[in-house]
C-alpha cells in the first residue's frame, strides 16, 4: 500500500511499480471518480456522492484488493490515505488473505517542489478535480502509528524512488 498527500508521486510510482512486476495498481482516485460519475447519472446523486467522499471509495477497493489476492495476485493500492482506520484496513485485507503486505509513506519534503506539482501536475483521470495546494497543506492528515517505509521524493525523478522502493523491499519481477 502507497499513501501520501496528494502530489508527492504515489500515482507514478504505484502505476510503474505494478507494470514492472504484472501486479495489479489500485487507485483510489479512478475508484472515486468513477462512482461519482455513476452518481451523476442516478436519481440520488446527493446520497451517493455522500457515501463515496465518507468512504465508499475506500471499501470497493479493500473488496477488490481482497478479492485480487485471494487469486494469488500482487496488488498495489494507491491512496492518500490520511487516516489511521483505512490503514488498519488494508493491513486486515493482507491478513485475511495471507498476503504479503508493505506500508509505503511518500512524502514531498521541499514545500516548494511539493506545491509545484501540486499546482502544474495535469489529471490523468477523466473528470477527476485536483485538489488545490490550499487542500493539501489544510489535510487532516493522521502520523502514522506503526513502523513503514517512508520514502522522500523530494529533488529525485520518479524513476529513483521506483528504484528505491523495488530495492528496499526486496521486489523482483
Amino acid at each position: 500500500m502507497i499513501g501520501g498527500l496528494p502530489a508527492t508521486g504515489k500515482s507514478t510510482v504505484g502505476r510503474a511499480v505494478a507494470r514492472r512486476f504484472g501486479a495489479s495498481h489500485l487507485g483510489i482516485d479512478t475508484i472515486r471518480q468513477s462512482l461519482y460519475a455513476f452518481a451523476e447519472r442516478g436519481t440520488d446523486t446527493d446520497a451517493l456522492c455522500h457515501a463515496v467522499s465518507h468512504g465508499l471509495g475506500y471499501g470497493v477497493a479493500f473488496a477488490l484488493a481482497e478479492d485480487l489476492h485471494s487469486q494469488g495476485q500482487c496488488v498495489f493500492a494507491e491512496c492518500v490515505n490520511s487516516r489511521k482506520a483505512t490503514r488498519h484496513a488494508w493491513a486486515a485485507v493482507a491478513r485475511r488473505t495471507d498476503a504479503q503486505f508493505h506500508e509505503v509513506e511518500l512524502l514531498c519534503s521541499d514545500p516548494a517542489e511539493h506545491e509545484h506539482r501540486a499546482t502544474t501536475r495535469t489529471v490523468d483521470i477523466p473528470g477527476l478535480p485536483l485538489p488545490t495546494w490550499q487542500d493539501i497543506t489544510q489535510r487532516a492528515y493522521a502520523p502514522w502509528d506503526r513502523p513503514h517505509l517512508t520514502l522522500d521524493t523530494a529533488g529525485k525523478p520518479p524513476e529513483h524512488t521506483i528504484t528505491e522502493l523495488t530495492n528496499t523491499l526486496g521486489i523482483t519481477p
